[in-house]
């Protein structure tokens, strides 16, 4: 028997073997093959950490970007903010199960985040067309409830509860505010009381200037200064490429 009639050894070209197409891109140093590879692991790396950021907040996209300024001094334009569902890491002061703890409560067990008393939550009113809001909670209200005298005076507009939007309350939910603005969203016509179904989430971590980065990519553009003349205009927050609004001071 000739030495070609023993077994020969296997094809290494068939995609796994040291010179197929998956070989030469993990050994690549230069050219398209060097694009493919940092290309897919970049993906790869924001897959694992978007995975991760989702399995610790429960909610997606977990992460909104401030684009204006109803929340300052708090919260800053280009602030990037992480948020959880509601119901994970509620503290005990939390009002019932939705795991907000709103400022009057606060108040009283020193509860204190981003600057001031009280959960900051992203919520989206269904009977609204416009997209998401990221205030304070101030306080919750039953249904029915006559809460003008639980209200600040300094944020209402009206004599008594008769002349009050959204008293008595149409419903049961929070009452909220952004931080610098003057007056309740549920006065200046933002929203009516924040049901917990409306709630997407609670803010809980902020990281300054981040936010930037997902502002330019959505390429939203906002004019701050003629927005924060008008109390209750609009205020923007971009979400992985969507738009979330928020109420401006």
């Amino acid at each position: 028997m000739s030495a070609d009639d023993g077994p020969r050894p296997p094809d290494t070209d068939d995609g796994r073997g040291s010179t197929g197409p998956v070989r030469r891109i993990l050994t690549a140093t230069n050219g398209p093959l060097l694009v493919v590879r940092e290309t897919a692991l970049s993906v790869g790396a924001v897959a694992v950490i978007g995975v991760l950021l989702f399995a610790i907040s429960g909610v997606w996209p977990p992460m909104v970007a401030v684009e204006s300024g109803s929340m300052e001094p708090h919260m800053q334009k280009g602030d990037l903010v992480f948020i959880t569902d509601a119901g994970r890491f509620a503290p005990d002061a939390a009002h019932g199960d939705t795991g907000v703890v709103p400022r009057d409560v606060a108040r009283d067990v020193g509860y204190w985040k981003f600057g001031a008393h009280g959960s900051v939550i992203v919520y989206d009113n269904p009977r609204d067309a416009g997209p998401p809001v990221i205030h304070r909670a101030q306080f919750w209200v039953a249904d029915g409830e006559n809460w003008y005298d639980r209200a600040d005076p300094d944020h209402v507009s009206a004599s008594d509860c008769e002349e009050m939007p959204n008293c008595p309350a149409p419903h049961a939910g929070f009452v909220t505010k952004g931080d610098a603005n003057g007056e309740y969203d549920q006065v200046n016509g933002i929203s009516d009381p924040v049901k917990p179904g409306w709630i997407v989430g609670v803010a809980r971590v902020r990281i300054p200037y981040l936010g930037w980065v997902r502002l330019g990519v959505s390429g939203v553009v906002l004019d701050t200064t003629s927005e924060m003349e008008t109390d209750g205009a609009v205020e923007r927050v971009a979400v992985d490429g969507a738009t979330v609004a928020t109420a401006a001071a």
